[in-house]
């Protein structure tokens, strides 16, 4: 998601909410929308960022749709917007996350802010990682006076200085919305509890 507008496509058959969702994002994101299952199938692709998708729909359902994205390996976050009360058949499906019906424009902003924040950290954290991993190559393979003259290794680590502190901000911002704080803090616990096992 390089830009600061993320591309959102509404899958709802009912248009009236379609629609009304559309509304409540237009100032935020580019939108696409479609009323059916096939609609959908034809407008997903590589430059979707976001799938606002409904789980019951006539013909093809959301959970079909949903492991169609998956199956074509497209890198966009799902967000299920249903009336369907989550049961624990939702432990294998491959969605984001998760809003019951009816949800509030506030709800349906939060949602479309907290998937595109969670796909620029991932974005930060795979580069971070893939520059990190090539900074240690090089550590240990070149002498320090190899390294004090290479330009491209000192361009390397100002990236991975500016990496680390996009990551950091990111991960903050994460952490001041609630649920990703009882998260975090579940998984630090977590792994502290399995270090002491």
């Amino acid at each position: 998601m390089a830009t600061d507008t993320p591309s959102v496509l509404i899958v709802e058959d009912e248009p009236d909410l379609a629609n009304l969702y559309a509304a409540w994002l237009g100032d935020t994101c580019d939108l696409e929308t479609a009323y059916d299952g096939e609609a959908a199938l034809d407008a997903i692709d590589e430059t979707v960022d976001i799938v606002l998708l409904d789980r019951r729909m006539p013909g093809l359902s959301g959970d079909t749709i949903l492991t169609t994205i998956r199956d074509r390996g497209l890198d966009c976050r799902v967000a299920m917007v249903t009336a369907v009360e989550p049961d624990f058949d939702i432990i294998e499906m491959g969605f984001d996350d998760y809003l019951v019906k009816p949800v509030s424009k506030d709800e349906l902003q939060r949602i479309v802010d907290q998937l595109t924040l969670r796909a620029s950290y991932d974005e930060q954290l795979q580069e971070f990682f893939a520059l990190a991993s090539k900074k240690a190559l090089l550590d240990a393979q070149k002498t320090d006076a190899e390294l004090k003259s290479s330009q491209e290794y000192a361009r390397l680590r100002d990236r991975l200085a500016v990496l680390r502190v996009q990551v950091n901000d990111t991960m903050e911002e994460l952490l001041k919305q609630n649920g990703y704080r009882q998260l975090c803090q579940d998984i630090t616990r977590d792994s502290i509890l399995q270090e002491s096992d």
